[in-house]
């Protein structure tokens, strides 16, 4: 008999095909939406981040050509600016309107199910400990205070340069924000999405002179123990490192 656990990636992407003739049949149930913004209303401190300005002169093929995984950082602090830019040019909201706020990246029906959450290690200013990217109020809202670099590096399989970032993204999915209009094929465009994200998180670091690498090699659990999230309605699916260049 075979074993199941060798063939779940190929049954999932036989299963969450679309059929001509035979697509799901549902309605949107607007009462009950998910929301679109999490929030932490008691966390331990919140961080205003200041208004994203951009280099004028900066080249973007420039910026694409040079674009490359760096798994090695220097010692060097952060700031406040380089961190609102990296989160902003993640996820952050470009145009608000009444009903629908766009963003940097694409989200399948403009969902976005992706939360950004970071484990600071060296930003001048902040200290160290866990946040979360309140999307809408372009701030950081910090969970706990403390030295989670050996827990976030174990949690993605032992990797150094998680060790060494100066912070760690680590990227989660509210499932219900999607599955809410797609039902089971919402995992599809759920990793779409990480992946819209991950690209502009490379290609922001690269724009500001930073190194950068995305991790998909992780114990789901253990981030998710970290961030304390059940893993069933919001999960951990990836990470991202950065940190100065070494010269």
């Amino acid at each position: 008999m075979e074993n199941n656990s060798d063939t779940y990636g190929d049954n999932f992407q036989q299963k969450s095909k679309y059929l001509r003739g035979k697509l799901p049949q549902h309605y949107l149930d607007w009462v009950n939406k998910p929301k679109t913004y999490k929030e932490y209303p008691d966390a331990k401190k919140r961080i205003p981040l200041p208004p994203p300005k951009f280099e004028e002169d900066l080249s973007f093929w420039e910026v694409i050509i040079n674009r490359q995984s760096l798994r090695k950082f220097s010692r060097g602090a952060l700031d406040l600016e380089q961190v609102s830019l990296l989160l902003f040019g993640i996820s952050g909201i470009t145009r608000n309107f009444p009903q629908f706020a766009f963003r940097t990246v694409p989200s399948a029906g403009g969902l976005f199910p992706i939360e950004s959450y970071a484990v600071i290690n060296n930003v001048n200013g902040i200290d160290p400990g866990l946040y979360h990217y309140n999307i809408k109020n372009h701030e950081l809202e910090c969970l706990k205070f403390g030295d989670f670099r050996s827990e976030a590096m174990e949690a993605c399989l032992d990797q150094k340069m998680v060790y060494n970032s100066a912070i760690t993204f680590i990227w989660t999915a509210i499932i219900e924000r999607s599955k809410w209009k797609y039902l089971q094929r919402c995992y599809r465009y759920i990793y779409m999405d990480a992946g819209h994200i991950g690209q502009n998180f490379y290609l922001v670091a690269e724009a500001l002179g930073l190194g950068a690498c995305t991790i998909g090699a992780i114990y789901d659990n253990e981030l998710n123990k970290l961030l304390e999230i059940d893993g069933i309605k919001e999960t951990s699916i990836y990470v991202g490192v950065t940190g100065n260049k070494i010269r």
